[in-house]
């Protein structure tokens, strides 16, 4: 059997911002197979707005304003 990794408190906690971005973005048009591809996509863009400690809602509207995920 392999063995479970546990995932680190920074790690659990940039997945939670993430799947928040993604509600932001469900509520901009974006459908969630749009939103999830989206942040899959440019998670390099979406990692630095974590770091840069942008919330949820902000790089959800930076995310819609750059290229919207539905368009």
């Amino acid at each position: 059997m392999a063995r479970k990794e546990e995932l680190d408190e920074e790690t659990r906690a940039f997945i939670g911002w993430c799947i928040e971005v993604e509600g932001f973005l469900v509520a901009g048009g974006a459908t969630v197979r749009q939103a999830q591809d989206h942040i899959e996509e440019q998670i390099d863009w979406f990692t630095d707005q974590f770091y840069d400690g942008l919330t949820p809602q902000e790089a959800a509207k930076e995310a819609l304003a750059r290229k919207p995920p539905h368009g």
